[in-house]
């Protein structure tokens, strides 16, 4: 009886902790609109202790807004949340075209859009690429990412199919502080079916099968596979090799591909013994920006920097005949039937087109080098739709309350189809030979980078960005002072299948709070890095629109903070404790975001500087390590050794 009147209290005490943190997200809607008792409300709360928390994130929220907008963008966010049914369109173009105007005009006019995005797009080429990829199998270095956590909670370790030595160092690492969190790694004793790097894997070595029975690639050749591992906890990276190497033997047929694997213990070591020793006078302070830009833990910007930078090393101390570097996602296969006969190419022979590297000229007279190039995505769920199936499509019916503020679902859609759906057609104008269009909108996977355009443009993802790697990396090298700027060629039909859904639905599902917020951080790191990066307010917006640009917003705090508030009325619709556990969520990794991005500390302008000198410092070693002397060659030496150790298929 004592059990069952303890259970009873507590759900009332949730309840009616869930009807203070309801009514604090409702008081901060309510004071925007101008209701002084909402306003009163939310600082009796910032009061006390076991609330002070949310209600100063609302407050910090209303002040800042205010600061953002002034009274007329105020009055505006006032006539919306007042508004009639009636008078809800006309107010919701309104806020729009403050908060989020990429949405505006697009709504019953998306093909004209389409066409005006493409326009926008266009590059007249100028000379294709004289020396293209010839045979992927020799000069692409492939890419991808994998994340790597201990196993799910109240698994009996030692009854996992691991080695003894991974069991035994699992039992110890579970006992370690827990540094970095993923959207959904890989658990360590996940069945190998569920794997999915051992999925990735083995799509890649089935597509370098079917090559090679097209003939397009000799029967001896290997695809080399370079992966980086970023796991949460430090001991991880000391037995995952092992742990992937005992996955992998339990998989038959894997004899076309090479691979190798990167933990951050192998980027030091390649700082530390390669590196470093190649640069003259390098101070403490250069040494520790190296070790902060190049490796492969952290956030998500780390590493897929590593990803692409890797290949200029790899050409420069371990094959030379690599020339580019291509990044997948372990959840993306190459259709290869599919694009044999929907496009008459292999993905190979998309890979090989002149189009990479090629030198243009945009639609404002820039001259442009295309030494980047990407490809699009099929969901494994429409691929029998056809290949060009776009795996973003237009919103149909009902928007969401926090589309209000903020609807993302729109200019993705329409990049999507106006960028990655482009087709080019013999004697159309978009031919692909004569003219083509440059990407913005990229994915994480399906894009690559030639080595002699990361050596001469050098462009990174900043290790503070963690969300949109894949968007922000051109973002670096829009403003280099080089006679072409750095931009990525459209191939149409290099299209990949993301079956993500196939195997990964629960975690994802897990993860879909912390992707929304993760979402909201996103728009203050790109709005906040945009202003760090421009010298005229609003160009980078404008060069990226819609979709990359969209994120980076003029009053980033106002379209985060309303958002938020819009989201946490549907959590709370779902149930008590989704509200409660968003509102939370939210509203501390928001305040901690903001402090950052708005500190001294943080100064994004600065952090952007030191790393872009990091990279500089990187690229000038490699230069160094190319020269023809004795020192180049041992540091080359013990290159090839650190590098031959990651090789796990020997």
């Amino acid at each position: 009886m004592k059990k069952l009147t303890n259970k009873i209290l507590g759900l009332l005490d949730f309840d009616m902790q869930a009807d203070v943190v309801r009514a604090m997200n409702a008081s901060f809607l309510k004071a925007l609109a101008g209701e002084t008792t909402a306003l009163e409300f939310l600082r009796s709360k910032a009061n006390e202790q076991e609330w002070q928390q949310v209600a100063r994130f609302y407050l910090k929220g209303i002040e800042t807004i205010h600061h953002e907008l002034g009274q007329e963008g105020i009055d505006k966010i006032k006539s919306q949340l007042t508004s009639s049914a009636q008078d809800a369109g006309k107010s919701q173009d309104e806020i729009w075209q403050i908060l989020f105007p990429e949405a505006c005009g697009i709504i019953g006019n998306e093909q004209n859009k389409i066409g005006e995005l493409r326009k926008k797009r266009e590059i007249k080429i100028d000379q294709l690429n004289e020396h293209p990829i010839k045979n992927p199998a020799k000069e692409i270095l492939f890419t991808s990412n994998i994340l790597v956590t201990l196993p799910a909670e109240n698994t009996d370790i030692n009854q996992l199919d691991l080695s003894e030595n991974v069991r035994d160092k699992l039992l110890e690492i579970q006992h370690e502080e827990q540094l970095y969190w993923y959207d959904h790694p890989i658990q360590i004793g996940v069945s190998t079916a569920k794997n999915e790097a051992i999925y990735g894997i083995v799509g890649l070595n089935e597509a370098v099968e079917f090559e090679k029975n097209r003939g397009t690639i000799a029967q001896d050749d290997r695809v080399t596979l370079a992966l980086s591992v970023s796991v949460t906890h430090s001991g991880l990276k000391e037995i995952v090799k092992e742990y992937l190497e005992g996955e992998l033997a339990k998989v038959k047929g894997i004899k076309h591909l090479n691979i190798f694997i990167f933990t951050d213990s192998d980027t030091e070591a390649l700082i530390n013994e390669v590196i470093t020793p190649s640069l003259d006078n390098l101070s403490e302070k250069e040494n520790n920006l190296l070790h902060q830009v190049f490796g492969v833990d952290g956030e998500y910007g780390r590493h897929y920097s590593f990803l692409k930078a890797i290949a200029a090393l790899w050409s420069t101390v371990y094959d030379k005949n690599i020339k580019a570097t291509f990044k997948i996602d372990v959840d993306q296969i190459f259709p290869q039937r599919e694009l044999v006969e929907q496009t008459g190419k292999s993905a190979f022979e998309h890979l090989s087109t002149p189009l990479w590297g090629a030198l243009g000229t945009d639609v404002n007279g820039e001259k442009v080098e295309l030494g980047m190039l990407a490809g699009a995505l099929v969901n494994q769920s429409d691929i029998e739709q056809g290949l060009f199936t776009p795996d973003v499509r237009f919103p149909q019916g009902e928007r969401k309350l926090s589309e209000m503020a903020f609807y993302s679902a729109l200019p993705q859609a329409l990049s999507t189809q106006a960028e990655m759906m482009t087709r080019y057609q013999a004697g159309e104008k978009l031919d692909g030979e004569h003219y083509a269009i440059q990407r913005i909108h990229v994915t994480g996977g399906t894009n690559g980078i030639l080595v002699n355009s990361l050596m001469k443009h050098r462009p990174f993802t900043p290790t503070f960005v963690g969300r949109a790697e894949d968007q922000a990396y051109i973002l670096s090298t829009l403003y280099n002072d080089t006679d072409y700027k750095l931009r990525y060629a459209h191939k149409d039909g290099l299209i990949m299948r993301h079956d993500k859904q196939v195997f990964a639905q629960e975690a994802i599902k897990a993860a879909h709070l912390g992707k929304v917020v993760g979402d909201y951080v996103r728009i203050l790191i790109f709005s906040y890095y945009a202003k760090a990066l421009e010298s005229e307010a609003g160009k980078t917006k404008e060069l990226t629109g819609p979709f990359t640009g969209g994120f980076i917003s003029q009053y980033p705090v106002t379209v985060v903070t309303l958002r938020m508030a819009l989201e946490a009325l549907a959590e709370f619709e779902k149930s008590s404790a989704a509200g409660v556990e968003f509102v939370e969520m939210a509203s501390k990794r928001l305040t901690k975001s903001l402090e950052e991005v708005e500190s001294e500390t943080m100064n994004l302008k600065k952090r952007f500087s030191d790393e872009k000198e990091a990279w500089n410092n990187y690229y000038d070693a490699l230069i160094n390590l190319r020269k023809q002397n004795t020192f180049s060659a041992d540091c080359n030496l013990k290159a090839k050794q650190i590098i031959g150790k990651c090789n796990i298929t020997h």
